[in-house]
């Protein structure tokens, strides 16, 4: 029997999207260069819609690269062997407004791997995050998320996981019990 809760279907993942690129968008109008940068794995794809939907509400392309932060994390000694992910920038950061994506936030020790390895490539003239999911009370640093889908309360035993129609699935966000 599967005890997942559907936090998210495929038209509320799309909707989620739409609504978190339009607040994006009336964020940054003055930006003279934005920037979408997914953290790999999880918010590459985020990084990828959200590119195609700013576009068309802005009229003109909005880049989106792939940004890997396994050997930027902090617990490097907790975990075996890292899996690496291709980082893919879209030009130089240096001065653009970057717009870090993920699909679920935490503790917070991704988005700082991410500004380390993103400060490796340029310094961005400023950043912003958004996510997915925010599963707020759980952070261990000092992080919070500028464009959110869904806040959601957790307890540490739940997982949160984002099916994507890009690795064959069909898209869903599902809350898995303790």
């Amino acid at each position: 029997m599967d005890t997942r809760v559907v936090l998210m279907t495929a038209s509320a993942l799309r909707l989620a999207i739409s609504r978190m690129a339009h607040e994006i968008a009336e964020a940054n109008a003055a930006a003279e260069r934005l920037v979408l940068l997914g953290i790999q794995t999880g918010g590459v794809h985020l990084a990828t819609r959200l590119s195609t939907e700013l576009g068309r509400l802005l009229g003109h392309a909005v880049p989106a690269g792939q940004l890997d932060v396994s050997l930027h994390r902090d617990d490097l000694h907790q975990r075996p062997a890292p899996a690496i992910h291709p980082t893919n920038l879209p030009g130089d950061l240096t001065g653009a407004s970057v717009i870090l994506t993920d699909d679920v936030l935490f503790s917070g020790r991704t988005v700082r791997a991410a500004l380390d390895a993103m400060h490796d490539y340029g310094r961005p003239g400023r950043v912003q995050l958004a996510v997915l999911v925010d599963r707020h009370g759980h952070r261990h640093l000092p992080v919070q998320a500028d464009f959110v889908a869904r806040k959601l309360p957790t307890r540490p035993g739940q997982r949160v996981d984002v099916q994507w129609a890009e690795d064959g699935g069909d898209d869903c966000v599902y809350l898995n019990p303790p």
